[in-house]
């Protein structure tokens, strides 16, 4: 640092929920080296339960309390608070943030401003894109997650050269290993998660993690563990997270007929146990940024089957790394779950190939420090090499 004050950096966001871009924006806050970095945390509609991560290693955690999607007394507030914190650095995380973090700038106009889009937001309504175009002006620097990610906001007028591209980060650390040979207590495990579940010892375990919403086709998985009962009687599907479509998916359960075979296990803390203890992973969302619990399998060393959409596509080598099925296509999930049950052997290979990719390209470590050499370039730009003296 050069006895230089160290870069003080907000980084805004709707909640503190357990999802993606919130369990990815708290392992920023936490990492930063703080000798170099002074980072507060500020969650615009309310907190959640990643604040305890916050307070174990002393992030300010300010909550403005947003109540409205047009909420002006809220704007106000944001920006008394930006007025004066005065940071270097405004990094907003996901469209509310994004929106009101760009409109309240003008409360303190010496701070740079960062905008962070995590998904191909198809949802969005013309007016929301509209939004985000017209806020450009007020934005130094996008970040995207993923190449698509950063293509589907070009595409919608965001200007390329402003967009950067880090990717999620994994703390491979935190996620015990699925594989037999680095696990020596994996049947012991095994029977523990088992038993926590009610399910039979000899389960053949595949699981699914992330909300319960429309985007991410559990209809799809329903049918699929029916049809892989089928041919694998011991089959059962373990759905790990909560969300507004969880009784209707209930419902489908029992109307497909498969309710026997699938376990609702909620919001879980030991999602890295459940990795290690589970046989394959599922994924069959129709759009994504880049998903957080597939990589968590991935790095577990877990076989995935995922829907073949451009972000699954850009962790997912089809054949070696996992496998790519077409989106909607329950019968392809059975079938390509059937030929890795089939053959542990390449069960193992692509397992053992998903981690290592995991470890090379997407630590933790690499996208923390990503984000300080970003950091630093908007706030301390090097000076170009021959320049007047």
């Amino acid at each position: 640092m050069n006895g230089s004050p160290p870069i003080t950096v907000s980084l805004l966001i709707p909640t503190l929920d357990r999802s993606g871009a919130e369990k990815q924006l708290v392992a920023l806050a936490c990492g930063l080296p703080p000798e170099e970095f002074q980072v507060e945390v500020i969650a615009l509609t309310r907190g959640g339960p990643l604040e305890t991560s916050l307070v174990e290693h002393d992030i300010p955690l300010t909550i403005i309390g947003k109540r409205h999607r047009i909420d002006l007394a809220a704007l106000g507030r944001l920006k008394r608070h930006l007025d004066e914190v005065r940071p270097d650095l405004l990094h907003t995380w996901l469209f509310a943030a994004n929106a009101y973090g760009r409109l309240a700038r003008r409360a303190s106009p010496s701070t740079r401003v960062i905008v962070s889009e995590r998904c191909v937001d198809t949802w969005k309504s013309r007016w929301q894109l509209w939004l985000d175009r017209h806020l450009v002006d007020r934005t130094d620097q996008f970040l995207a997650n993923s190449q698509s990610v950063a293509e589907f906001y070009q595409s919608a007028g965001i200007p390329a050269e402003r967009m950067e591209v880090i990717p999620n980060g994994i703390d491979i650390r935190d996620v015990p290993v699925a594989d037999p040979e680095d696990h020596p207590h994996i049947a012991e495990h095994r029977q523990r998660v088992r038993n926590a579940f009610d399910l039979p010892v000899d389960s053949t375990l595949v699981t699914c993690v992330g909300r319960l919403a429309p985007q991410k086709r559990l209809d799809d998985l329903l049918w699929a563990i029916e049809l892989l009962g089928h041919h694998t009687p011991t089959a059962h599907l373990l759905i790990v997270g909560d969300g507004p479509e969880r009784t209707r998916l209930e419902q489908v359960a029992e109307q497909v007929g498969c309710r026997q075979r699938v376990r609702f296990a909620g919001h879980r803390d030991d999602v890295p146990d459940i990795w290690a203890a589970s046989d394959v992973a599922w994924l069959a969302s129709d759009f994504e940024g880049q998903s957080n619990s597939l990589m968590e399998a991935m790095a577990a060393g877990l076989p995935v089957v995922v829907s073949d959409i451009s972000p699954n596509a850009e962790l997912v080598t089809d054949g070696v790394t996992g496998s790519l099925v077409p989106v909607g296509d329950a019968a392809a999930f059975a079938r390509c779950t059937v030929g890795l049950l089939e053959s542990p052997e390449l069960a193992r290979h692509q397992g053992q190939a998903a981690r290592q990719r995991m470890i090379d390209e997407f630590s933790d470590r690499s996208a923390i420090d990503a984000h300080a050499r970003l950091y630093r370039r908007m706030v301390r730009p090097v000076p170009a090499a021959g320049g007047s003296s």
